[in-house]
C-alpha cells in the first residue's frame, strides 16, 4: 500500500511502510515521544506543502547529492514531496534567463522556506561566486526578503566552509554572517546526514517554527551531544585500548580511534545513532577517525586530521574494567575477612558453651 492510499496523498514512490519509518526515525532523532509519531506524520502528509527556494553558492553539491542519494526509505522521494521545490539550481530543467525567471517568481510569492546551500564569498564586493551577473551575497539578500525562515544545509552554509579556511582568501561567511532579520538554522556536516535535514523539515512543519538550537546556530536534537558520548568505540577508549596508528592490531581490533586523529572528543552530532547510506556506516566505524565536520573552521581547528587532538584526558592506563576487578578483589578480601570474623566467633561461642558444660 503507498502512502497516497494511506494519508491521502503524496508521493505515490513511498511505501506507507517507509513513510511511518521515516516519520518514526525523524520523531526517535527529534527527541520526541513515539507518541508524536502520528502528528509528524500528519503534518507530513498536509497536502498544503511548504514552498522553498534551494541556492548554491561556493560549495560541491555534496549535500544535495547526499540527500538524492539516500534510501531505505528513499528519503530523496519524501523529501521532494514534504515540500514544493520551486527553486533548485542543480534539479532544474530550465538554464540562463528562464532559470533567472523561475527564481524570481518564486521570490514574489514569498513566505518560502529558503535552503542555502554552499559560502557566501564577501571581499572585493563578493566577486568570487556569481551567477546571472549577481554575486552570491546579491542573490542571498534579494532571496532572504521575502522567506519565513532560512535552513543553512551543509558547513559551507552553516560557517564558511572550506572556502573559509585560513586564509580564507574569498572572505568566505556563512548565511548568519550576512542575514541578520530573519530566523536560521544550521544543519552542519560535511555533508549532513539527511536524515538531519528531513527531521528539521519535519519539525518545522509539525510545530510551525525551527526547533532549539544551540549557540551555533544547531538543532540540539541532532547536535547536542558529543560523537564520543555515543561512539561505539568508547569502551575502548575507556579501556584505554587504541590503534596507535593505521592497520596495525589495535586498528584491526576495532580500538579507539582518538591517537589517530579522531576528532569525536570535540565534535557534536548524532553520527554514531543515526549513520549514512542503507548499509548504515558512519567514518568511525568502518576504521576513520571523525574530522569534525559539524564544527564551525573544522579546517582550521581540526587539522591535521590525523593527528590527536592536545587536551583529551586519556584514561591512566587501568581502566573501567581494571578498576572493577580491583574493587571485586577488595569485596572478596572483604567478604574473606567478614566470613573468618564469623567463623571465629562461632568457634569462641562453642567453646564457650562447652566450658559452660564442663562446669
Amino acid at each position: 500500500m503507498n502512502r497516497s492510499l494511506f494519508l491521502g496523498g503524496i508521493p505515490k514512490t513511498v511505501s506507507r511502510r517507509g513513510f511511518l519509518r521515516a516519520c518514526a526515525i525523524a520523531t526517535a532523532a527529534m527527541g520526541l515521544p513515539m507518541e508524536m509519531v502520528p502528528k509528524v506524520a500528519q503534518a507530513a502528509s498536509d497536502p498544503k506543502r511548504p514552498s522553498v527556494v534551494w541556492l548554491h553558492f561556493q560549495e560541491c553539491t555534496g549535500c544535495s547529492e547526499s540527500l538524492l542519494r539516500a534510501s531505505h526509505p528513499d528519503l530523496a522521494s519524501l523529501i521532494l514531496n514534504l515540500i514544493s521545490l520551486d527553486y533548485h539550481e542543480t534539479l532544474s530543467a530550465a538554464a540562463g534567463k528562464q532559470a533567472e525567471e523561475n527564481l524570481e517568481k518564486a521570490i514574489e510569492r514569498g513566505n518560502y522556506v529558503l535552503v542555502v546551500e554552499g559560502g557566501i564569498p564577501l571581499k572585493d564586493g563578493g566577486v568570487y561566486c556569481k551567477i546571472g551577473g549577481k554575486t552570491a551575497v546579491e542573490i542571498l539578500k534579494r532571496a532572504a526578503e521575502k522567506a519565513a525562515a532560512i535552513i543553512a544545509i551543509g558547513t559551507c552554509a552553516a560557517y564558511g566552509g572550506v572556502q573559509a579556511a585560513k586564509p580564507n582568501p574569498t572572505g568566505a561567511v556563512g548565511v548568519s554572517e550576512v542575514i541578520k532579520d530573519k530566523p536560521i538554522i544550521n544543519v552542519p556536516g560535511c555533508p549532513p546526514n539527511p536524515h538531519n535535514f528531513l527531521s528539521t523539515v519535519l519539525y518545522y512543519l509539525t510545530f510551525k517554527k525551527l526547533p532549539p538550537t544551540d549557540k551555533f546556530g544547531r538543532p540540539l536534537f541532532a547536535y547536542g551531544r558529543k560523537v564520543h558520548d555515543h561512539c561505539e568505540r568508547r569502551p575502548h577508549f575507556d579501556e584505554g585500548r587504541f590503534a596507535e596508528r593505521f592497520g596495525d592490531v589495535g586498528h584491526r581490533l576495532g580500538f579507539c580511534l582518538y591517537k589517530v586523529g579522531c576528532k569525536g572528543p570535540e565534535t557534536y552530532s548524532n553520527c554514531p545513532v543515526i549513520r549514512f547510506n542503507d548499509v548504515e556506516v558512519w567514518p568511525v566505524s568502518v576504521g576513520n577517525g571523525c574530522y569534525g565536520c559539524t564544527e564551525p573552521n573544522f579546517w582550521d581547528t581540526m587539522t591535521p586530521f590525523h593527528k590527536r587532538l592536545p587536551n583529551v584526558k586519556i584514561p591512566g592506563g587501568k581502566g573501567i574494567q581494571a578498576s572493577a576487578t580491583e574493587i571485586g578483589k577488595a569485596a572478596l578480601g572483604v567478604t574473606a575477612a567478614a566470613v573468618a570474623i564469623h567463623a571465629g566467633v562461632g568457634i569462641a561461642k562453642r567453646l564457650a558453651t562447652g566450658s559452660k558444660s564442663e562446669e
